[in-house]
């Protein structure tokens, strides 16, 4: 056991500045300075903390009025932003250049404005001076800029592209045109209204999301990621195919945390992607992987990489609506990646790591066991306390401090906790970034009414078949989410396909899923598929086969969208225990063939045509038609048990005992 840890840390130390390379190529949110001056990296780091602080005091005592708190958060995170991203790839990553340090000043400036003549902007409501329109260009270039620099050209091409679209879109025929706007109607619906930067997505973020992220730093630095692995190399290393289940269920939880899929990719599957060729899985597997079960992390309760708490602000509902209806369809899909890792296994006779090399539960439970009660305290506060969500996170982060200092291997000192403080801020600002970049996009899509116009191109694209506008809708969120983190890619898809759902009359809740499943896979679907592509950077694999095997072994989160879409029982919503209990086994016997189906296994191989009926079988279990699922259970009863009984059969006349079959 002592060797095998000593050549996993041995190859991860060599590994070190390959995982930054891969992190930085892949993930522009990894692309940040190291300064050379001390006292610059110094104040930097108490400039960090202390947006932390900042917010950590609002959630105890209550925030600002809503515009100066909103605006006061987007000028720290840019301002942050400016001082830790550099221009261009080129430019020093070491030192601050001027014109750095002049975007970070304008920043502030910005909120400073605000704070000064807040009465002023109220008053004005509507009809800006000139202090007003230079603010508001100033802080829609600066926030554009500062998602060109952090998330990479997406995001803010699509903003440049929008508000084109606003000045220009009047002289568009069709449906898209609309009555035209003037620069100072956009700056002003841009700058001092709650539809534009300062919107909904900046509220969440500089509340929920804010803390939340703050809460995954406190947890990784008391050590929780290490015990992720742990427990998951205990429970399931020694079984077949071990290591690809490790890595399945360590960026599973540590996805929903912190919702970082090309993250966790990179640092989670330092350790696994090794391990999982070493047992006999291909790169290209191994990598797909990692890559699949890092996505679905956002899709997992309780936090889902922080869209849960965005999802129910846009639709109004309470948090735990959201995680109640989501958790379901989330254990699906991991349901569906383990079946394929257990089936590859089973074909290719891969074992897993030997018991007496992996540590036991109990050791791992009684070393780093005491860090799941902060996530327990997490949920009973979400759930049951009946204290907002803000005042829940903020005492939870209390909690995860004094419960770390119960072992001496998860105790921080009071230096770690500054740091953890800093790494908190530090990892906010592409969120939050993105989250204002998303401003100019909603904002103009609101007030020309471009997601009406595209709610509407696409339910007539898929005339009177749900079926049909469900999949344009679904290629649409692939093309909208490509290239964008998880949080602007769900509010754009929102924004422009949920709406087309909603019109053919569809729970604004199952719209909203929908749509986030999809924008999620947009990491993992070719040709644009950044967490595949950083998978296959770790294994040595191909990017675009990798890509392929992530689609494959994620078959189970593009189907089971459709599945809640034709019964949203599946959510959890208005059933009854026993309703619950049977919509819960028809979707898990569903997903377990629909993977067989794809790996093409499950006692032994299977024919091609028997898994092209296996897969139709599988998909009769979407609706909700009693006829359906029974006629789909029988055909899948059929061909496994007539694939059972040869294979036992087989079996025992390869057995010395069974060459006397007719005897018995």
């Amino acid at each position: 056991m002592d060797e095998m840890k000593n050549n996993i840390l041995l190859e991860e130390e060599l590994d070190e500045k390959k995982q930054q390379e891969l992190l930085e190529k892949y993930d522009a949110e990894a692309r940040t300075r190291t300064y050379k001056s001390k006292g610059m990296s110094v104040f930097i780091s108490v400039f960090a903390i202390a947006i932390s602080l900042y917010h950590l005091y609002t959630a105890y005592f209550g925030t600002l009025v809503t515009l100066k708190h909103r605006s006061l958060h987007v000028a720290m995170i840019l301002a942050l932003a400016y001082l830790l991203y550099p221009a261009h790839k080129r430019a020093s990553r070491q030192k601050l250049s001027w014109y750095d340090a002049v975007c970070a000043v304008l920043a502030v400036s910005v909120t400073v404005y605000i704070f000064y003549d807040y009465l002023g902007i109220v008053h004005r409501a509507g009809i800006p001076n000139q202090a007003d329109l230079f603010f508001g260009a100033v802080l829609v270039i600066l926030v554009l800029e500062a998602a060109r620099r952090v998330t990479g050209w997406a995001l803010p091409s699509l903003g440049l592209i929008f508000i084109a679209y606003s000045l220009f879109g009047s002289n568009m025929p069709g449906f898209f045109g609309h009555r035209g706007y003037q620069w100072q109607q956009i700056v002003n619906h841009l700058f001092v209204t709650t539809d534009g930067i300062y919107g909904t997505a900046v509220g969440v973020a500089s509340t929920y999301i804010f803390l939340f992220i703050l809460f995954g730093a406190i947890m990784n630095k008391s050590g929780m990621g290490q015990f992720f692995n742990d427990i998951a190399m205990a429970a399931a290393g020694h079984t077949k195919g071990g290591p690809a289940k490790v890595a399945v269920i360590a960026s599973g939880f540590l996805g929903s945390i912190n919702g970082a899929a090309i993250a966790n990719v990179v640092t989670t599957g330092a350790f696994t992607i090794p391990l999982m060729k070493r047992t006999g899985y291909s790169e290209d597997f191994s990598g797909a992987v990692e890559a699949s079960a890092s996505v679905g992390g956002q899709l997992l309760p309780p936090i889902m990489g922080a869209a849960a708490f965005i999802m129910a602000e846009v639709l109004g509902v309470q948090y735990r609506v959201i995680v109640m209806a989501a958790i379901l369809p989330a254990l699906l899909y991991y349901l569906g990646i383990m079946v394929q890792v257990q089936m590859r296994a089973s074909k290719k006779g891969l074992e897993g790591i030997p018991k007496e090399q992996l540590p036991t539960v109990k050791e791992v439970m009684k070393e780093r066991g005491h860090l799941l009660l902060p996530l327990l305290f997490l949920v009973y506060m979400l759930f049951f306390s009946g204290r907002t969500i803000i005042f829940s996170a903020f005492l939870t982060i209390l909690v995860t401090i004094f419960i770390s200092t119960l072992r001496p291997t998860t105790r921080m000192n009071f230096k770690e906790i500054l740091e953890s403080l800093d790494a908190g801020a530090r990892s906010v600002v592409p969120v939050a970034v993105a989250c204002a970049a998303v401003g100019p996009i909603v904002g103009v899509a609101s007030i020309t009414g471009f997601g009406l116009s595209m709610a509407y191109t696409i339910v007539s694209l898929g005339g009177t078949s749900l079926m049909f506008t469900l999949i344009f809708t679904m290629l649409t969120c692939i093309i909208l989410g490509m290239g964008l983190p998880s949080i602007p890619a769900y509010l754009i898809t929102a924004t422009m396909a949920a709406p087309a759902l909603i019109q053919l009359g569809i729970e604004p809740i199952v719209a909203h899923l929908f749509v986030f499943y999809f924008a999620m896979f947009a990491n993992i679907t070719p040709p644009v598929a950044l967490a595949s592509f950083a998978a296959a950077g770790i294994s040595g694999g191909n990017a675009m086969k990798t890509g392929v095997e992530s689609m494959k072994l994620s078959i189970a989160g593009f189907i089971v969208p459709y599945m809640f879409v034709y019964n949203s029982a599946l959510l959890l919503r208005g059933t009854t225990f026993l309703e619950g209990v049977l919509v819960a086994s028809t979707a898990i016997i569903g997903v377990t063939i629909l993977a067989s189906a794809a790996e093409g296994y499950f006692f032994a191989t299977i024919p091609v045509i028997q898994r092209i009926v296996l897969l139709g079988a599988s998909l009769l279990l979407i609706s909700a038609n009693m006829m359906q699922d029974a006629i789909g259970i029988l055909i899948i009863a059929i061909i496994l048990g007539s694939q059972y009984v040869k294979v036992k059969k087989k079996k025992k006349e390869m057995s010395p005992s069974g060459t006397t079959a007719t005897e018995a």
